[in-house]
């Protein structure tokens, strides 16, 4: 029987958070290692129906492991609400005995049946009797005894990791009725990190003791753990991986669904060490280590994310989108590795997933400066490797994001010293009007207004000539627009009514200009593109209205040009809603940045709206699908890479 978990005072509840942020850091790397080994074509000696199930399984790994994300940014929230620093670091793999409980054993693996029971195990709710996976041993065992008796926190066992956070929250509990919560709960909300500014659903703010119930009670119903059955648990997805995968090797016996990748994977001279698999080819190894220095580099990152002190929103928002295009970058490498022999016997390789022996935060005021540095010198060494080891894009990407941490430091940690409400307020430049040719049939003055018509963003919508036949006189040669025959509120009623922003106007009468929205908003249209209201920067060009291609057919990428309808896309535009909290601010400039054969990147207050004006999510920074086959329209799920995307 396993002792009850002992709270004496706040430094054995850090103590306890930083031990549950390992676990979920340790476990989601093992989750996305196994993923990564995964064969991605039938070239590789799989069927049609098995790489089928095969894409459903990584599918899964790749949701698990992002709500292993979740957890750990979640305990983090925590241990800013108690007033304490970011918990990034794990340790090595595999993970010594006596770092975690005698159950747990944490080591890099293939995907394989065997893998799939350790998931299992590891995932099992709490009373249920099972036995780990074959080969994950349970050699050493030992007790981690409670020790009362000390001042300094020490280790403590839990049979499962619900038993770990209810053991936390009764500290929480126990330690807000003897102190009061405003004495437990000191650090500030703007040291945290939403949902919305991280572009990660599920994430909210620890402030109380309802918040941080709230937040263990989200970890342990979707995690480990869990107290009854929940049929979106990890547990319930390896359940069904493991059932699936059993009945794919009953009809064909020689089904092998991974890549050979290296059991424990070193690139370190090995001594007496049979649980590690040294990695022995050049190219294999030049590769597991740039994937290392870009996962150390996204741990950095996020180390900055999660800084306890308030920083400018759009600072923490920015290098949030750095930390998730590392993760993209990381994806690119760790899955590159697992192609590459590494040694003789035919093994591959597969990144250590090392950290360097600090992975805490910089210095804020020079941060972006150094994040940017090292980002530029693996984008170097990415480029050096793209041929060889098909690595196809990373180096350019790494060195645009360099530019994007040099371009934070710029805007804001010249500056740190200021008052975040000074730094976080930035003007955007003064619109300048655009003289027009007057012979230009797109564009119709009269004394007291200026129209005109962006032909290359029209998706035909219809309002125009539905609402002013007089004035938009369509299939008509020579000039097509007369706002002379009609009032300047009219013509200005239309254009507000056009969602593709084709048609725009400037008033001569004194009356008001185009006025921003007051709130930003992305409506997604049934089996159609994103509809954009909001004061848009985009490619160096700024405009208040757009449709925004969603299937990927368009001939005029970013916006729309109605190929959705041709190419029969179907995709509906009433996904579900996810929680997320109300913004603060609603308005203010919305960056909308089409990364290169990759989504849309959102960064700023925007609310995502269904067709019908229900509200999806609110976000500050997402990533919406623009090549129309994620699984999880509308936000991107990676599947631009598999199926090659062009943009």
């Amino acid at each position: 029987m396993t002792d009850n978990i002992v709270v004496q005072d706040r430094e054995e509840l850090i103590f306890l958070l930083c031990e549950a942020a390992e676990f979920e850091h340790a476990v989601m790397c093992m989750y996305l290692y196994t993923m990564w080994s995964l064969k991605r074509s039938e070239a590789e000696g799989v069927t049609r129906d098995e790489l089928a199930a095969i894409e459903r399984w990584r599918a899964s790994l790749r949701q698990v492991a992002r709500e292993e994300m979740l957890h750990l940014a979640l305990v983090n929230n925590t241990l800013s609400a108690l007033g304490a620093a970011p918990h990034l670091w794990k340790p090595e793999f595999p993970v010594r005995p006596g770092h975690f409980p005698a159950d747990v054993v944490m080591k890099l693996t293939r995907f394989s049946a065997e893998a799939i029971d350790h998931f299992l195990y590891i995932e099992r709710p709490e009373g249920l009797d099972l036995t780990d996976g074959k080969g994950f041993d349970h050699k050493d065992q030992y007790h981690r005894a409670a020790r009362p008796d000390l001042l300094s926190p020490t280790p403590q066992d839990y049979v499962s990791q619900g038993h770990l956070y209810h053991g936390i929250m009764n500290g929480l509990t126990f330690l807000a009725n003897r102190c009061g919560e405003a004495k437990i709960f000191v650090g500030h909300a703007s040291a945290q990190v939403s949902g919305a500014e991280f572009g990660l659903p599920g994430l909210f703010k620890v402030t109380d003791l309802v918040s941080a119930k709230r937040a263990i009670e989200e970890i342990v119903t979707q995690g480990e753990g869990a107290p009854a059955h929940n049929p979106n648990s990890h547990y319930a997805r390896f359940e069904a991986i493991k059932n699936e995968l059993a009945a794919l090797r009953k009809a064909n016996r020689s089904f092998e669904p991974a890549r050979p990748a290296a059991t424990n994977p070193t690139l370190a001279d090995v001594q007496d060490r049979p649980d590690l698999t040294r990695i022995e080819n050049s190219l294999a190894a030049k590769t597991v280590d740039l994937g290392n220095a870009v996962y150390a580099l996204m741990m950095r990152t996020l180390a900055q994310v999660f800084s306890p002190a308030p920083l400018p929103n759009e600072l923490r928002i920015g290098l949030a989108v750095g930390s998730t295009e590392l993760m993209y970058a990381l994806q690119m490498v760790g899955e590159a590795a697992t192609r590459l022999p590494a040694r003789a016997d035919g093994t591959t390789g597969g990144i250590t997933f090392s950290l360097p022996r600090s992975t805490g935060q910089l210095v804020q005021s020079c941060a972006g400066q150094i994040l940017s540095e090292r980002t530029r010198e693996l984008g170097v060494a990415a480029t050096a490797l793209e041929g060889p080891a098909k690595l196809a894009g990373v180096g350019a990407r790494l060195t645009a994001l360099a530019q994007r941490f040099d371009d934070l430091h710029d805007r804001y940690e010249k500056h740190i010293s200021l008052s975040v409400d000074r730094t976080a307020r930035v003007l955007a430049p003064a619109k300048q009007p655009k003289v027009e040719a007057t012979d230009d049939p797109n564009v119709a003055h009269t004394k007291d207004v200026t129209i005109r018509f962006n032909t290359k963003r029209c998706i035909h919508s219809r309002h125009c000539v539905l609402e002013a036949p007089t004035v938009f006189r369509a299939n008509t040669p020579g000039q097509w627009l007369h706002p002379e025959t009609t009032s300047v509120d009219h013509i200005v009623r239309v254009a507000h009514n056009c969602p593709s922003g084709a048609i725009t106007f400037e008033r001569h009468d004194g009356g008001p200009q185009e006025k921003t929205p007051d709130v930003n908003v992305i409506r997604i249209r049934e089996n159609g593109p994103y509809a954009v209201s909001a004061e848009v920067a985009m490619t160096g060009d700024t405009f208040t209205r757009a449709t925004l291609c969603r299937c990927g057919q368009s001939k005029n990428k970013p916006f729309c040009d109605n190929s959705h309808i041709k190419a029969g896309f179907a995709a509906t535009g009433e996904p579900p809603s996810t929680e997320s909290d109300p913004l603060e601010f609603r308005g203010g400039q919305l960056s909308v940045d089409p990364l290169p054969d990759g989504p849309l990147q959102i960064i700023g207050n925007v609310e995502i709206c269904a067709g019908t004006g229900r509200t999806v999510i609110r976000a500050q920074n997402a990533r919406l699908c623009r090549c129309g086959g994620s699984s999880t329209k509308p936000f991107c799920d990676g599947t631009h890479a598999r199926i090659g995307f062009k943009s």
